[in-house]
């Protein structure tokens, strides 16, 4: 599936940080409407500044109006802890490219953790052939989530 409108993927600079935070807070708040991720933005930020960006490789997807996506990968680990998409480009495209880049910088395998009531990703997750590698509690938010694996 080629994304629509045709995004651009690149390495991430000091100044996305405001445009992929809002972005993440926009999206989680799609997926879950009954929490506000905007009282979560201080903590996200300095999530991203002190445990993301010093381990992962950030990729963002930039389409004609800005930020639309970004994964990120600890190359070191494989692990994928964000893969984020605009909720208004959400089935086009930019996720299995993002997934794909993703799998370009740990041709390893990945692994991620999911909420176990987020299906829509946990569906994506599968399609693409990540499998259930078992359950855990995700110990900031005490959720319960999937621990899921990709090998090639």
């Amino acid at each position: 599936m080629t994304p629509d409108p045709p995004v651009r993927l690149r390495r991430y600079a000091p100044p996305d940080e405001a445009p992929t935070i809002e972005l993440w807070r926009r999206s989680w708040q799609q997926s879950y409407p009954s929490i506000d991720f905007s009282t979560r933005v201080a903590w996200w930020q300095e999530r991203w500044r002190q445990e993301l960006l010093p381990t992962a490789t950030v990729t963002v997807a930039e389409g004609a109006d800005g930020i639309v996506g970004f994964v990120t990968v600890d190359t070191a680990t494989g692990y994928l802890d964000q893969i984020v998409v605009a909720p208004e480009s959400w089935g086009g495209g930019i996720a299995e490219a993002l997934l794909a880049e993703a799998r370009r910088q740990s041709p390893q395998g990945l692994d991620l953790h999911v909420n176990i009531d987020n299906h829509r990703a946990i569906r994506f997750y599968q399609k693409h052939g990540f499998c259930k590698a078992g359950d855990e509690v995700n110990p900031i938010s005490g959720r319960p989530v999937h621990r899921m694996s990709w090998r090639p």
